[in-house]
């Protein structure tokens, strides 16, 4: 092939000079398009047909292996604690009569439990007549009583169809005035949904706005098919995975989350950059060996730092989030695959369609006099914030700072059964039980008591007592051994609900304050446990994990920005700047979840937000971060001009960068929808933080950070330049398009 004569027009690839690893990529693929297809469609059908056959095995692992929760659910099971496994609560109420101790009332409840009792995983019922406490599982009034039922194994391990049953079995008991309620994590796992209507709201909203920007519905459909093609590959290749480690269950619309969003956005970004091609006169192959090779580069490189930032999440030592954070980069490498060699076959099927559109959509521009250049508006914008740099790098870096503020105060935690919503069988259990009981009932600590291999009764003793006389603890049990005599616990339930921040103020009283003087005394170990101290312990190993991971995922995407760009200031900016829209995401998550603006039930963060909303955010921040400051690399190698650099890659990049924003801030937004709480702030926190990357940092500080640092933007030390390996994201011939195309001034 040879050059066409067009100004600006790039020579397709395979003249002088080797064609580069990605246009290889989009020839083999172009030029072999039918079997490119047909690879991938029985890559997935082969994938989602294993995944069929061995079925899912999604289970959520929240060990802290050397914390005191952990610890004392350890020693539980290695003494054969019935409390080593989980627990559901039948609460009820009645407030006719005699209330809940009526004798209809206790016939109707006896039969029922006896019944449960005998259903599978189940290894033991206490009755509310019959708990051998004085009448402490019956409220003052008589109106609200609980059973316990205690499960043979921990709730995420629970088979939701054993939960299921119990819960018929219970609420068969009802009438007469008789009011069944069942609360605990293994019930409310049952009740909790995936995205739900999120994944088709955000598609719907992704495909209407690719449609507008392209005015096809071919040309719109393309991203939206390669990136089902992808995250389709990665679920069931997750699906089957789960048998061999542990995948938590929210891991599937987390999947489907990140990669609708980062699958549509790489498309876009080749994509545009293939249609930008064909409108200055090349071929569909050539075309689309141009696209790969410089947007292509980007989604590559873009693709490698999100898969850094998430793997960045095993330093953590969190068992669920190890097997997140796996399944979401491969879901980001799949994507990034897809985009590299299943999009230019699809273009090469489809390319002379989109040819004719781009076309018939030009000529139409052209015969209604529309002919403006390229990226003028953006042109106009970059010119306006160069003129006054330092105003619009103030006022953006002072909005995003006032945003970042509320997360100083952020506490992290995991929503329990009061945060769910009110038509929910565990949320009417939780309110029964804090209205009949107080608060501190949802949220007990279980103190266990270590004798070392020494007999612990006395011991167990002397700390029932001397937890009833702390502050802050309403009501304490009598000691029940363990399946032997040398361990024995305690359960303590708290003044304040298990999200307060008293009762955090409470675990760790009990355990730096009341507790050790007592082991002192009796020679036994004690240690807090529980679901909610074990909230407390998740929450705190993720605070103080924190540093070393952001240094991790900091330090290398750094590392590999000055690889790429060849510049030590370029990658310090780009961290800056991430940072502070992720600190101001985390600043609005904090404001609506935990303070309960616009009327969500307040509450902590769950413990999962920061780290993951750090990783998927740090990575994705970088796609256009990468995409931007390329097209002004391409400028500034051309013309050596950094003002007119800065002011040519935003005219060639923001139609697109705005594009790509808005799509992923609709497809993360539609997760809002979702019923589970978690997704719901995955979804707003992304949102907010694409949001303000788009918009503010790409912009408007980025011009202005480059207008102020001019040449200096591109320095790197010679010693560095001489060691460093040349893998620069460039287009090639770039000088030779900047000579072709006068620059616009």
């Amino acid at each position: 092939m040879t050059a066409t004569g067009r100004a600006g027009t790039r020579a397709p690839a395979g003249r002088a000079g080797r064609a580069s690893v990605f246009e290889r990529i989009a020839a083999s693929a172009h030029r072999r398009r039918w079997r490119a297809l047909a690879l991938w469609a029985a890559l997935l059908v082969g994938v989602q047909a294993l995944a069929g056959a061995v079925g899912e095995d999604y289970r959520n692992d929240f060990s802290l292996p050397g914390t005191e929760s952990q610890q004392a659910a350890e020693l539980l099971e290695r003494h054969g604690s019935a409390r080593a496994g989980a627990e559901i609560r039948i609460v009820l109420h009645s407030a006719g009569g005699d209330g809940i101790r009526s004798a209809e009332n206790e016939e109707r409840v006896g039969a029922m439990l006896a019944e449960v009792s005998g259903l599978p995983h189940v290894t033991g019922v206490v009755s509310p007549y019959r708990d051998g406490s004085g009448g402490s599982m019956v409220s003052r009034d008589g109106t609200v009583a609980y059973a316990v039922v205690t499960l043979d194994e921990r709730a995420e391990n629970v088979p939701a169809e054993a939960t299921e049953r119990i819960v018929e079995t219970a609420n068969e008991a009802e009438g007469g005035g008789l009011r069944v309620e069942l609360g605990g994590d293994a019930v409310r796992a049952t009740e909790e949904g995936g995205g739900g209507a999120a994944e088709g709201a955000g598609l719907l909203g992704a495909l209407v706005i690719l449609v507008l920007l392209f005015g096809s519905p071919v040309a719109a459909a393309l991203p939206v098919v390669t990136a089902l093609f992808a995250v389709g590959g990665a679920l069931g290749l997750i699906a089957a995975a789960s048998h061999l480690a542990p995948v938590a269950d929210f891991t599937p619309p987390v999947m489907m989350l990140v990669g609708l969003g980062v699958g549509i956005d790489y498309a876009l970004l080749v994509f545009s950059r293939y249609r930008a091609e064909l409108l200055r006169g090349a071929d569909d192959e050539g075309a689309t060996r141009t696209a790969l090779d410089a947007a292509g580069r980007t989604v590559f490189f873009a693709g490698c730092t999100v898969i850094i930032a998430l793997l960045g999440l095993v330093v953590l030592g969190l068992g669920s989030l190890r097997g997140v954070a796996l399944a979401v980069a491969l879901t980001v490498l799949v994507t990034m695959l897809a985009s590299l060699t299943l999009l230019p076959a699809l273009l090469g099927v489809f390319g002379g369609r989109i040819r004719r559109g781009v076309e018939r959509r030009r000529d139409r521009r052209a015969a209604k006099g529309r002919t403006r250049e390229e990226g003028a508006g953006w042109r106009r914008w970059a010119r306006a914030v160069q003129r006054r740099p330092w105003a619009a790098l103030l006022v953006s870096a002072a909005a995003l700072g006032a945003l970042a503020a509320p997360a100083a105060d952020l506490r992290l935690g995991f929503a329990d059964a009061g945060n769910g919503p009110e038509s929910s069988t565990s949320r009417a259990a939780y309110d029964l039980l804090a209205d009949g009981f107080g608060p501190g009932v949802n949220g007990p600590l279980v103190v266990v008591a270590d004798g070392g291999g020494r007999p612990v009764e006395a011991a167990a003793g002397e700390l029932r007592r001397t937890l009833a006389g702390t502050p802050g603890i309403a009501a304490v049990t009598p000691p029940v051994p363990a399946g032997d005599p040398t361990a024995a616990t305690v359960v303590a339930f708290p003044e304040s609900a298990p999200q307060d921040e008293e009762t955090s103020e409470l675990v760790a009283s009990l355990r730096d304050g009341v507790l050790p003087p007592l082991e002192e005394e009796t020679g036994a170990r004690f240690l807090v446990g529980g679901p909610t101290a074990a909230t407390e312990d998740f929450a705190a190993t993720v605070q103080a994990r924190m540093p070393l991971f952001a240094a991790l995922v900091v330090g290398l995407s750094a590392l590999l920005l000055t690889v790429v760009f060849r510049s030590l200031t370029i990658p310090l900016k780009a961290a800056v700047l991430n940072l502070l829209s992720i600190g101001a995401s985390l600043g609005v998550v904090t404001l609506v979840f935990q303070h309960g603006l616009l009327g969500v039930e307040p509450g902590p963060v769950e413990a999962f937000i920061p780290v993951m909303v750090f990783a998927i955010v740090f990575g994705l921040s970088m796609d256009y971060e990468v995409f931007l400051l390329s097209r002004i690399h391409e400028e500034w190698r051309a013309t050596g001009d950094p003002g007119l650099a800065v002011r040519e890659g935003l005219a060639h990049t923001g139609r697109v960068i705005t594009a790509a924003a808005a799509i992923m801030i609709v497809v993360f937004a539609a997760f809002v929808l979702s019923p589970d709480r978690m997704l719901q702030q995955f979804g707003l926190g992304l949102a907010v933080a694409i949001a303000l990357d788009a918009v503010v940092i790409r912009c408007l500080i980025v011009p202005a950070v480059m207008q102020l640092l001019g040449r200096r933007a591109w320095w790197l030390p010679r010693p560095l330049r001489r060691v460093l390996p040349e893998a620069e994201v460039k287009a090639k011939e770039a000088a030779e398009a900047a000579a072709a195309v006068p620059p616009h001034r």
